[in-house]
């Protein structure tokens, strides 16, 4: 028998949706080779299962994650919540290197593009992926703000933004939900960000909670183990000597699986989700996959509840972390804090 997740809602200003959303840039971009068939099937088992909020951006695949989500969404247009971003681009010839653009005239170019690929006439919840610092935050959080007035998006969401820069947003126009990674090996936006969304009423949405796979034990060196397209043989943290040190956090998450008779990932994901209680604000995370067991095994993770000793015991594995989430951290909030 299927067990639907429970269901949070994206801030004070934003719609209800399952406790645990479904990250689906893999499924076109970034992981290697993908088997488009499984991934339609996963998002139709994510439905199954509770799983209504969908997050994507104009990046993933230069536009072709939003076309793959199309024909998802147009057949469970009242169902689902649909997320999309704009304002980051990369050069296919160079996919180390990015651009960031939040000049109004961006914006209105960007929510057009995305409209067209998703073979719709709103998104449910658009944000701006990474903050241009060139660009005064109120200038263009007001230039979101005309979409909404417009019918174009529903509702707002800003990633990768401090503490500081959430309050200057919001101030301008309610915002729904803010996305950036928190995770067992990432925790720092709990100094600004998370005591911001908090005091906002502004829902935390965490990205890579499974610190892009590495928490699952699915993988030590990328270098050596991952297809030569996957984005994380460039991520310090996941080569070389630092992976190494990385993989041996592993053991207290291990210590506490197996208490719980669960995967690494399950322990992983029950921190992230049991954060909302301890920080005082919905917390909705974004899991990504390209296979129906393994969205099957994630959402089984939001039973799963975390007694004060194993939450003690994870407590320390962030710390001892080697190397930064990004080899350039600049694009992150905590690159600015």
């Amino acid at each position: 028998m299927t067990q639907n997740i429970a269901t949070a809602r994206l801030g004070d200003h934003g719609p209800e949706v399952g406790v645990q959303g479904l990250g689906c840039m893999g499924m076109s971009f970034a992981y290697g080779p993908t088997d488009a068939d499984e991934a339609r099937a996963t998002l139709d088992r994510a439905l199954e299962l509770g799983v209504t909020f969908y997050d994507t951006a104009d990046v993933y695949g230069m536009g072709e994650n939003e076309k793959f989500l199309a024909p998802f969404l147009k057949a469970h247009r009242d169902e689902i919540v649909l997320a999309t971003k704009f304002a980051l681009a990369i050069d296919p010839a160079e996919p180390t290197k990015r651009r960031i653009d939040n000049s109004p005239a961006y914006v209105r170019a960007s929510v057009d593009a995305s409209l067209r690929r998703l073979d719709t006439d709103v998104i449910d919840l658009y944000y701006m992926h990474r903050r241009d610092p060139r660009v005064p935050i109120e200038e263009t959080v007001g230039t979101m703000a005309e979409l909404v007035t417009a019918g174009k998006v529903k509702h707002l969401g800003l990633s990768e933004v401090t503490g500081p820069e959430l309050r200057a947003a919001h101030a301008v126009h309610p915002i729904a939900a803010v996305q950036s990674e928190w995770s067992l090996f990432s925790r720092d936006i709990e100094k600004g960000v998370v005591p911001a969304a908090a005091d906002l009423g502004v829902a935390l949405v965490p990205y890579s909670p499974l610190g892009r796979g590495f928490l699952t034990g699915a993988f030590v060196h990328a270098d050596k183990e991952l297809d030569k397209d996957d984005f994380r043989r460039q991520q310090p943290r996941f080569t070389g000597d630092n992976a190494t040190a990385n993989a041996a956090l592993l053991d207290p998450v291990r210590t506490v699986a197996d208490a719980h008779g669960a995967s690494l990932g399950q322990i992983a994901l029950a921190w992230v989700q049991q954060q909302s209680e301890l920080h005082g604000l919905p917390v909705i995370p974004i899991p990504g996959t390209r296979k129906r067991t393994r969205v099957e095994e994630n959402t089984a993770a939001t039973r799963i509840t975390l007694t004060e000793d194993e939450l003690a015991l994870l407590a320390p594995i962030a710390a001892a972390v080697a190397g930064n989430r990004y080899a350039d951290m600049t694009f992150t909030s905590a690159g600015r804090e």
